[in-house]
């Protein structure tokens, strides 16, 4: 993407990442199929990540699912203590990415906020369209508010997070919990998708030519729902008939995002509603930016600010 007089001036080391990206000519993920784009998400999603933080315990979970699936689960613990927890949903749009391409995301999560995280692998569309993902995550929340106990955690001390789709499923699972009763602590939501749709002023603005642009956005979008399911607000949470006693929010938003502006509309929304939104704005920053900790620093800040969020929800 060229600089636009108009537009948010791009970071020296946002911009080294997109020219670096560039240069490496790979194909573009709306050119593959979704399991050769997850493939390639795998391979590198660590490049450009924060070194893997060691913790007191990492281990893998599996969690039963309303119709008998078996889902992937990483519990990250920082010290051994009954802990407060955060259930993360990774981002992916859907469609990619998995409990190890977030794995250094979640250890520095659980680091700097003493709380433990656990990590889901809620099925992925097309194999899984909507509203399979809804339900996973859904599903998790439900067997992690039972099971807590039993894992050395504190039920009565939950929050929900993700970045990107996974913020997305965090946003309706706190909205599920707010009709069942279930008091939350935090919803922890990096870049979430809101809207389910992109007429958004980011969305017109940042087209093409960045970590995440409108070719790759229309790829995960018709790989995840049909165009009427897009108006359900279990895919477009901003959709909902009623935001009002949801638990409070932690929002962190790149500046040079498609998603940048139905994330200020949600939190404005939020906030009508009663709901307490901290906000977060990275500038100079692309969508993604919270995984390239090794060359752009606002990852570094973001994780201490989600982190600091969570410290305050959890353990006061």
């Amino acid at each position: 993407m060229s600089e636009h007089p108009n537009l948010p001036p791009m970071t020296a080391a946002m911009r080294m990442v997109l020219d670096q990206m560039a240069r490496a000519g790979r194909p573009r993920m709306h050119s593959l199929s979704a399991p050769m784009a997850r493939a390639g998400y795998e391979l590198g999603s660590g490049v450009l990540d924060v070194p893997k933080a060691e913790l007191t315990e990492v281990r893998d979970l599996e969690l039963p699912t309303r119709d008998g699936a078996r889902l992937r689960a990483r519990l990250y613990r920082p010290r051994s203590s009954v802990l407060p927890t955060l259930l993360y949903y990774h981002g992916g749009g859907f469609v990619i990415g998995s409990v190890d391409s977030h794995d250094a995301l979640c250890r520095q999560l659980a680091l700097r906020s003493d709380c433990a995280v656990v990590s889901l692998d809620y099925r992925l569309a097309p194999e899984h369209r909507f509203p399979t993902a809804v339900h996973d995550a859904w599903d998790a929340l439900s067997w992690l508010r039972q099971n807590a106990p039993s894992l050395g955690l504190a039920a009565d001390r939950l929050a929900v997070g993700g970045d990107s789709a996974g913020g997305t499923l965090a946003a309706v699972s706190a909205l599920h919990a707010r009709d069942q009763s279930w008091p939350l602590a935090l919803q922890l939501l990096f870049y979430p998708g809101t809207a389910g749709h992109f007429d958004t002023p980011s969305h017109q603005a940042y087209t093409q030519g960045l970590v995440l642009d409108r070719p790759i956005l229309n790829w995960f979008r018709e790989h995840y729902a049909a165009e009427a399911e897009w108006l359900d607000w279990r895919a477009a949470p901003s959709r909902a008939a009623d935001h009002a006693g949801l638990a409070p929010v932690w929002m962190g938003l790149a500046e040079l995002d498609p998603l940048y502006s139905e994330g200020i509309d949600y939190a404005d929304q939020l906030r009508a509603a009663g709901v307490p939104v901290e906000l977060e704005v990275y500038r100079g920053v692309t969508h993604e930016f919270i995984k390239m900790g090794r060359v752009v620093p606002e990852a570094h800040q973001a994780h201490a600010d989600a982190a600091a969020a969570l410290q305050r929800a959890l353990h006061s």
